[in-house]
């Protein structure tokens, strides 16, 4: 029997941070299933690679600009007679310690990544549940389980982006329109290269963190990897959680943590970043 082809379940997409990392391999697996795909990126210079392909659409967003986002949305949905796909994957990381980094820095990220992405994920889901059909993709990570040290403020706003995505799940049972927790590990992207780095980050013990997260990055797969985890579960109509990155982080690791008592996955978590 032939595969099916993506675009039959999903005829349009929009996806934020489409420019680069996962963002960009989430966009080219969908071109290449024949969805039209609405991508955004807060310099459209950076979606030029993009904009020749037929089925795409460059739309300039800036998570920072939180009231602007629902309608530079708006206007998107109505172009594309609406979204079947929505995927919250914009985000960036910083560096620093939890009680030096400056707090305006520390709130407008939990602002950015958690407040304007739940505008966003809402706005797309109040178009989808008249139709009664679709499904949105929030982005979160892999550490919502194990919390990267001296990234506190990443690791809390995916925190409580996973945590609506379980509230939605419930809010939406019984109908056609989907919610799921995209939980990446570790992939060759440039995130840690363009993650800002804050006051307390140049300790030793953070230096031995940074170089450790390096390392992670340069050994881990493509994110292509990420793109066919996601179209699986996308075909597969999935909602909840879905993990994706290296055997180990997404599969082995969540299986021993939740087998383990707390204190032995902190004690692991210490060595594995040289803070013993």
């Amino acid at each position: 029997m032939p595969a099916v082809p993506l675009s039959s379940l999903h005829a349009t997409a929009f996806v934020t941070g489409a420019s680069a990392g996962l963002g960009r391999a989430f966009t080219d697996m969908l071109l290449a299933e024949g969805v039209r795909v609405w991508g955004t990126a807060r310099d459209p210079a950076r979606l030029a690679s993009l904009a020749a392909h037929p089925n795409f659409t460059a739309v300039v967003l800036d998570l920072r600009d939180g009231p602007a986002v629902e309608q530079v949305f708006a206007d998107a949905s109505v172009s594309a007679g609406g979204f079947d796909l929505v995927i919250n994957n914009a985000g960036y990381g910083v560096f620093a310690g939890a009680l030096e980094a400056d707090a305006d820095v520390w709130h407008g990220q939990l602002e950015d990544m958690l407040q304007t992405t739940l505008r966003l994920g809402r706005a797309a889901l109040c178009g989808m549940r008249p139709r009664g059909r679709g499904c949105l993709v929030n982005v979160s990570s892999l550490a919502v389980e194990f919390p990267l040290p001296y990234m506190s403020g990443y690791n809390v706003a995916k925190a409580g982006l996973s945590a609506w995505s379980e509230s939605l799940a419930y809010e939406l049972a019984g109908t056609d329109v989907r919610v799921i927790d995209l939980r990446p590990g570790d992939f060759q992207t440039g995130f840690n290269r363009s993650a800002a780095r804050g006051s307390g980050g140049d300790a030793p013990a953070a230096a031995r963190v940074w170089a450790r997260l390096g390392r992670n990055l340069d050994e881990a797969p493509l994110p292509a990897h990420a793109a066919a985890d996601l179209r699986r579960a996308l075909l597969a109509r999935r909602g909840g959680i879905v993990r994706t990155g290296s055997f180990f982080q997404a599969r082995l690791a969540p299986l021993l943590s939740r087998l383990a008592p707390w204190s032995w996955r902190h004690a692991v978590q210490k060595k594995f970043f040289h803070l013993s």
